[in-house]
């Protein structure tokens, strides 16, 4: 059975972060930059939040803020699920459906080792790498 370990062994494992005072328009630039679909909020070398395409379009679009005057900690999502490097790859699909969310940081401890997104789940439960 595929752990989610596995799953950060097989693909490239770079953490792409943005500081929670940073505009939402700085960090819509870094994920365009480096094509990915969220962004880890970390203070201090601690992880307090995760900022989606998501939560840009819900909160940004749909409210009609300035991405370049709101700040990251006014709308990303501070209830974030994570996971241990041992939680197996269903498991992780679970969390997913049920919370409804796209992106899932990997934890050991309170150590950052890693981003889980819902592409990465069907390339392992399809056998791919």
């Amino acid at each position: 059975m595929k752990i989610a370990d596995d799953i950060l062994e097989a693909k490239n494992c770079e953490l792409w972060t943005v500081a929670p005072d940073d505009s939402v328009q700085n960090a819509l630039i870094i994920m365009s930059q480096k094509n990915v679909g969220a962004l880890l909020v970390m203070q201090d070398e601690r992880l307090i939040g995760i900022l989606s395409e998501r939560d840009y379009v819900r909160k940004i679009v749909g409210q009609q803020l300035d991405p370049e005057q709101t700040r990251v900690r006014e709308i990303m999502t501070s209830d974030v699920v994570t996971v241990s490097p041992t939680a197996t790859i269903e498991e992780c699909m679970q969390m997913m459906v049920r919370g409804q969310f796209r992106h899932l940081p990997v934890l050991l401890g309170e150590i950052v080792v890693g981003l889980i997104s819902i592409h990465d789940i069907v390339r392992a439960l399809m056998g791919g790498k």
